[in-house]
C-alpha cells in the first residue's frame, strides 16, 4: 500500500505569502529609513567620522587674598592624549606607546578598557605633564603611531610646603562616584575638577568652559587640515577672606606641630588664616599622585589629609568653662557663687581633682572671675552639678556647638553636645549624674571642632552675636552659586550686659601675668607668660585628656601617644574683638602652651592693623621724614573756651613696617 500524497492547505500557503509580504514591506521601509528619511543624520555621522573634535580646555580661575595677591596660578603643560576615533588597533600599539611616553604597556591597555565605554570622539588622557622628549616621541611618530596627540593644559601652581593646602584644596579626575552627584552630573569622565577645600566649593566658579579644535583626519585617522577652533573661555578668579600675611604667621607659630589654627573676624565671620598639620603638598595632585603616596597620606596615623579646623572632633578641655559661665550667670547662678577648692572635690561619691593639686597648691576661695583666669575645676565641678546636663547642653547648642558652622568648606563635622536625649537615643541608656561633672570641665562627651570654638568664643565676646564664618566675599558671589547652609548668618543670643563684662574681663585675666583676688593674694593668669604688651588680648586656656588619667597610668609603654591636648582661644580686645584665634596643638600637654602660639598670631594681627592705613594692606608705606598735618585743643589759660591749634610735623614713618607678601609663598 502507497501513503497518500499530502498537499498544503490554501489556508497555510496564503498565510506564508503574507508573511514573505510583511518582511519585504519591513525591509523596505527600513531602507527608505536609512536613504530618504534619516539621510541628513546619517550624513552629518558620515562627516564626524573624518573631522576630529580636539579639546581646548579652559584654564581654571586664579585664587586670590582678600588683598588681590596671588594664592593659586596656572602653569602651562602638556599631556598626551589617546584618540580612538581611528579604526587601528590601539591595543597592539601599546608597547611602543608604553615605551615612548615611560608607562607600563598593561596600563596603556587598562586605561583603553576602562573608558571603552565612552563614544570613540572623545580622546582619553594618557599623561599628563609630558617632559620634552616625551612630546618630541609623539610629534616624531605622527605616521606610526596617528592616535597619538598633544594637548596644552594650564595646571594649578600652589604655594609650597603645604602652605595653605587644607582650605585651598586640590583638583583632580572627577571619579566615577562623583559623577553620580548632582554638582558633577554634568562632567565627564577625565575631565579635572576641584576634589577637596576651596577647589570643591567653588568648583563652578572656578572651571571655565572648554573650547574645541576641528581637525580635518584621512582615512588613516592623520590629520590633515584644521577647519576651525571654538576658544576655551577661562575659568572665574576667586578673592578669599584670607589674608597671606596673617597666614604666612599662623603657618610659622605651628611650625613642626599637630593640630589646627583658626583666625577669625567675629564681627563678619570671615575666616583671616585657617591651618592644619600635618600637611600635604597639592602639587602632587596637579597632575596625578602615585598610588604609593596616596597609600601613604591615607595611612598615616596623624592625618595629613583631614582639615582639622572643621574636621577634629576633640574634647575641648577647659576653654569650655567660657560657655559654663555663660550658662551660669544667664541662669542666675554663678553670680554669687563662691567655692572652696582644696585640690578637689567628691561628687556623687566619686573624688574629682582640680589640676593645680598636681602643683602642690589649692587655689582657696574662689568666685567665678577666679574660676577662669585660674581655671579652678572644682569651680566649675560644682556650677556643672548645679545646673545639670541639659541646661548645659540648652546653652552650648544656643552657642553653636553640636551643630556645623555651615563654613563654605565640604565636609565639615557637628562635633557633640551630650544631654539625656542624646544618650538614649544613640546608647538605649539614661544620663548619669557622675556624668555631667566631667562635662563641666570639657571632657566626657563633648566634642568641638576649632572653627565651632572660635564661632562661640567669639560671639560671647561680641555680646552674643554669632556669625556663619565663611572664606569667600558672599557680595563677589552670583546668587545662583552662593554655598546653601542650614545655619543663619547672623544669630543674637541673649546675653546680659553685666554678664558679658565678667566674663570678658576674666579672660583679660587669663593673660595677664599678675592678678590680685578677693583676699588680696597675687596670682598669674593661666596663659600670664603669652602676655601682649599694649595689646588688649583676652582669652581661655585648655587642657584636654585623651584617654582618662586611670587608664594612662595602667600603660606600660604608648604613653606618649595619649598626652594631652592643648587648646586656647583668644580675642582682641576683649570686648567687641577684631580677631578671636583658636589654636589646637595635639599632643601640646598644656594649654598654656599654646596660648604662646596663639599670641603669636594676635601679635601680628596687632602689628600689622597699626603699621599700616586702612584697607591698604598691600601697599608699601613710604620710609624716612613725612610731613604729618594735626590739629588738637589746648585749654585757654584765662580759664575761657578751649582753643583749637594746628600744625605740620616731621615724623620718621616705615623703619618698622612690618613686611609684606606680594604673593603667597613659591608663587611668583
Amino acid at each position: 500500500m502507497f501513503a497518500r500524497d499530502e498537499k498544503v492547505s490554501a489556508i497555510r500557503l496564503t498565510a506564508a505569502q503574507y508573511a514573505i509580504l510583511a518582511i519585504f514591506l519591513i525591509l523596505a521601509y527600513g531602507l527608505w529609513r536609512l536613504q530618504v528619511m534619516e539621510s541628513d543624520y546619517y550624513s552629518l555621522a558620515a562627516e564626524k567620522n573624518r573631522i576630529r573634535n580636539v579639546p581646548v580646555l579652559a584654564p581654571r580661575g586664579k585664587i586670590l587674598d582678600r588683598n588681590g595677591r596671588t594664592i593659586v596660578d596656572n602653569y602651562p603643560s602638556f599631556s598626551a592624549l589617546l584618540l580612538r576615533d581611528s579604526s587601528r588597533d590601539l591595543a597592539a600599539d601599546a608597547d611602543l606607546i608604553g615605551e615612548g611616553l615611560h608607562l607600563d604597556p598593561n596600563e596603556v591597555r587598562a586605561r583603553i578598557r576602562h573608558f571603552a565605554s565612552m563614544p570613540q570622539y572623545e580622546p582619553i588622557f594618557l599623561k599628563e605633564d609630558i617632559t620634552p622628549d616625551e612630546l618630541a616621541f609623539i610629534e616624531s611618530h605622527k605616521n606610526e603611531l596617528p592616535e597619538l596627540d598633544t594637548i596644552m593644559v594650564h595646571r594649578r601652581l600652589y604655594p609650597r610646603n603645604g602652605f595653605m593646602a587644607h582650605l585651598i584644596g586640590y583638583v583632580g579626575e572627577v571619579s566615577e562616584d562623583m559623577l553620580n552627584q548632582p554638582q558633577f552630573e554634568l562632567y565627564n569622565q577625565g575631565d579635572i575638577v576641584g576634589i577637596s577645600g576651596v577647589e570643591r566649593q567653588y568648583n563652578a566658579v572656578l572651571m571655565g568652559t572648554n573650547g574645541s579644535r576641528q581637525a580635518l583626519v584621512d582615512s588613516h585617522g592623520r590629520e590633515v587640515g584644521r577647519l576651525g577652533e571654538t576658544d576655551a573661555i577661562p575659568g572665574k578668579p576667586l578673592k578669599l577672606t584670607l589674608d597671606i600675611d596673617l597666614q604666612i604667621a599662623a603657618e610659622e607659630a605651628l611650625e613642626g606641630k599637630n593640630g589646627a589654627i583658626v583666625a577669625m573676624d567675629p564681627r563678619t565671620g570671615e575666616i583671616l588664616a585657617m591651618v592644619s598639620r600635618p600637611t600635604f603638598d597639592p602639587n602632587d595632585f596637579a597632575v596625578r599622585v602615585s598610588r604609593e603616596e596616596w597609600n601613604k597620606l591615607v595611612n598615616d596615623p596623624d592625618k595629613p589629609l583631614l582639615n582639622k579646623a572643621i574636621q577634629a572632633q576633640l574634647a575641648p578641655g577647659s576653654t569650655f568653662k567660657i560657655i559654663m559661665a555663660t550658662a551660669g550667670l544667664q541662669e542666675g547662678i554663678a553670680q554669687d557663687m563662691h567655692v572652696v577648692c582644696n585640690g578637689g572635690a567628691e561628687f556623687y561619691g566619686r573624688y574629682f581633682q582640680c589640676w593645680i593639686k598636681e602643683r602642690h597648691r589649692v587655689h582657696g576661695v574662689v568666685d567665678i572671675t577666679k574660676g577662669i583666669y585660674q581655671s579652678c575645676d572644682v569651680f566649675f565641678y560644682t556650677l556643672a552639678e548645679k545646673l545639670g546636663i541639659d541646661r548645659i547642653a540648652k546653652y552650648a547648642t544656643m552657642l553653636g556647638l553640636g551643630q556645623k558652622t555651615g563654613i563654605d568648606l565640604p565636609n565639615e563635622v557637628s562635633g557633640v553636645v551630650p544631654s539625656e536625649e542624646w544618650k538614649i537615643r544613640n546608647f538605649k541608656e539614661k544620663w548619669f549624674a557622675g556624668e555631667t561633672i566631667s562635662v563641666g570641665i570639657g571632657q566626657g562627651a563633648v566634642a568641638v571642632t576649632p572653627i565651632q570654638l572660635a564661632r562661640a568664643i567669639g560671639g560671647i565676646a561680641s555680646g552674643g552675636m554669632l556669625v556663619r564664618p565663611h572664606v569667600v566675599f558672599p557680595s563677589d558671589l552670583p546668587p545662583n552659586l552662593t554655598p546653601a547652609s542650614d545655619t543663619q548668618d547672623k544669630v543674637q543670643v541673649p546675653l546680659d550686659a553685666k554678664n558679658w563684662q565678667i566674663i570678658t574681663d576674666a579672660m583679660a585675666d587669663v593673660t595677664s601675668p599678675v592678678v590680685v583676688d578677693a583676699t588680696g593674694q597675687t596670682w598669674s593668669g593661666t596663659a600670664g607668660a603669652a602676655h601682649l604688651q599694649g595689646i588688649d588680648f583676652a582669652g581661655k586656656t585648655g587642657t584636654a585628656q585623651t584617654i582618662s588619667g586611670a587608664a594612662k597610668a595602667k600603660l606600660t609603654n604608648g604613653k606618649a601617644r595619649f598626652k594631652n591636648n592643648a587648646w586656647f582661644v583668644g580675642v582682641s580686645p576683649r570686648r567687641n574683638p577684631e580677631i578671636v584665634v583658636v589654636v589646637l596643638w595635639e599632643s601640646g600637654e598644656e594649654g598654656p602652651l599654646a596660648a604662646r602660639v596663639a599670641a603669636q598670631v594676635i601679635k601680628a594681627y596687632v602689628d600689622k592693623e597699626r603699621s599700616l592705613p586702612p584697607k591698604m594692606a598691600d601697599k608699601p608705606k613710604p620710609e624716612g621724614k613725612v610731613d604729618v598735618g594735626a590739629v588738637w585743643t589746648e585749654p585757654d589759660s584765662d580759664g575761657g573756651k578751649d582753643k583749637l591749634q594746628g600744625g605740620h610735623f616731621l615724623l620718621d614713618v616705615g623703619k618698622s613696617r612690618v613686611p609684606l607678601a606680594t604673593a603667597a609663598p613659591g608663587i611668583n
